[in-house]
C-alpha cells in the first residue's frame, strides 16, 4: 500500500516525519501523550481532549480494531492521533472496522511511522506543546508559523464546544436516585457507572442556571470531565458557588465531581488551578488515598491541576498523586461534597476506583435521610 509523507511541526521548529493515515490533510492541536497500552478509540471520542493531538506511547496501535460500544462520545474529539506502528490487521471478535477507516470516515488525521519515544522525551523535558500535522504542506517553517498562531489552551473554554445542546434523560429500570449532571464533556462510561449504581441521570448543558437544575429535584448533582482550562468556565464556578449557597441555607444535594468537574468545584470553593507541564495521560497512574491509605491504579486525562497550596480551609485533600505530589481529589468538611482529579470510571483503565459511584449513591442516602 502506498504511503502519503506528512510531518508533524511543533511550536519550537522541531520536525517529526512519517506518514499520515486515516484522513488526508492538515490538523493542528496541542500535542499530549497517553500512555495506556490499549483504549485508542475511548481516548479518541473522549471530550477532553477537544483541541488536542494524543500521541500514544504504547508502540502499536489498531491491532483490535474498533466498535461502536468501546466509543466515549457520538464523534472523534481528539484533532488527530499520533503513533509509532499502524498495525495492518485487526483481530477482535467485535470490530466493526479498522481504525484507519474509523479516522477516515470521521475526517481525522493520524500520523504513524515516527519515533514516538524521543517525541514524548521533548514534551517531558519542553512541555506540552502546539503542533501542526500536514499531507499537503511540506514547508516546515510555514507549518511551524501555523503551529504558533494556535490558541494556547491555558485561558480557553472549550466547555461550550462539547456540551450537548439538548438536555436528554437516561433512565434505568431499578432507578433508586434521580441524578442531574452537568455536562461538559462528559464520557459514556461515566453514564454507564451512574446507571449501574440505579442512578437515573437528566443530563444539561454546561451552561444550565443552577436554578434549573434544581428545580428537577435531583437527589445528587454531578460534574463531568471536560476540555480546557477550568478558570476560563466562569458559568460554571459561578453556578457551584450558588449550589454551595444553596445546600448552606436549604436541605443539602450532594456533589460529586470528576476531573475538569474537580477543578470546577475546587475553584468555585476558593481553591486556583495551574497547567502542568505535559499533563497526566493514561491508565496506569498510582494514586494514595489519604483515607484508607491504599494505593489505586487510576485512569487520567487532564492537563490543569489543583494547587495544593490554595486549598481553602473548607476542603480536605482525599488523594494525592505519587508520581508528581499532585491534589487528585477533595472533599468539603461541612457539606456533602467531594471530588476526584481521575477517572474512576476507567474507560481505558483499572477499576480500582468503581467505590466513588457507591460512595455518591451513599451521601445521597444519607441526604434523604436527613430530610
Amino acid at each position: 500500500m502506498q504511503q502519503t509523507p506528512a510531518k508533524l511541526v511543533l511550536e519550537n521548529g522541531s520536525v517529526y516525519t512519517g506518514y499520515a493515515f486515516g484522513h488526508i490533510g492538515e490538523t493542528g492541536g496541542e500535542v499530549v501523550f497517553n500512555t495506556a497500552l490499549t483504549g485508542y478509540q475511548e481516548i479518541v471520542t473522549d471530550p477532553s481532549y477537544a483541541g488536542q493531538m494524543v500521541v500514544m506511547t504504547y508502540p502499536l496501535i489498531g491491532n483490535y480494531g474498533v466498535n461502536q460500544s468501546d466509543a466515549e462520545s457520538q464523534k472523534i474529539w481528539a484533532s488527530a492521533l499520533i503513533i509509532r506502528e499502524m498495525s495492518n490487521i485487526h483481530s477482535n471478535f467485535a470490530a466493526t472496522g479498522s481504525l484507519d477507516q474509523y479516522l477516515k470516515e470521521a475526517k481525522v488525521m493520524g500520523l504513524a511511522g515516527i519515533d514516538t519515544r524521543k517525541l514524548v522525551r521533548e514534551i517531558r523535558q519542553k512541555g506540552a506543546m502546539r503542533g501542526v500535522i500536514s499531507a499537503i504542506d511540506p514547508d516546515e517553517k510555514r507549518l511551524e508559523e501555523k503551529a504558533l498562531k494556535i490558541p494556547e489552551m491555558t485561558g480557553l473554554d472549550l466547555v461550550k464546544k462539547v456540551s450537548t445542546s439538548q438536555t436528554y434523560t437516561i433512565d434505568c429500570d431499578d432507578a433508586e436516585y434521580h441524578v442531574v449532571a452537568y455536562d461538559y464533556g462528559i464520557k459514556q462510561n461515566i453514564l454507564r457507572m451512574l446507571q449501574n449504581a440505579k442512578c437515573k441521570v437528566t443530563v444539561l448543558n454546561a451552561n444550565t442556571p443552577i436554578e434549573e437544575a434544581l428545580k428537577l429535584d435531583p437527589d445528587g448533582i454531578f460534574l463531568s470531565n471536560g476540555p480546557g482550562d477550568p478558570f476560563a468556565v466562569t458559568y460554571a464556578i459561578d453556578n457551584i458557588k450558588k449550589l454551595a449557597e444553596h445546600n448552606t441555607q436549604q436541605k443539602p444535594v450532594p456533589l460529586f465531581g470528576i476531573c475538569l468537574g474537580h477543578q470546577l468545584m475546587s475553584l468555585a470553593f476558593g481553591a486556583k488551578t495551574y497547567k502542568l507541564k505535559f499533563g497526566h495521560h493514561g491508565s496506569n497512574h498510582p494514586v494514595k488515598n489519604l483515607t484508607s491509605s491504599a494505593i489505586e491504579i487510576t485512569s487520567q486525562n487532564h492537563g490543569f491541576a489543583v494547587a495544593m497550596e490554595s486549598l481553602p480551609e473548607s476542603l480536605e485533600m482525599t488523594h494525592l498523586n505519587l508520581y508528581d505530589q499532585t491534589v487528585e481529589g477533595v472533599r468539603h468538611k461541612k457539606l456533602p461534597c467531594f471530588s476526584v482529579q481521575y477517572h474512576p470510571e476507567a474507560a481505558p483503565g483499572p477499576h480500582d476506583s468503581h467505590y466513588l459511584f457507591e460512595q455518591f449513591t451513599a451521601m445521597m442516602d444519607q441526604a434523604k435521610e436527613n430530610v
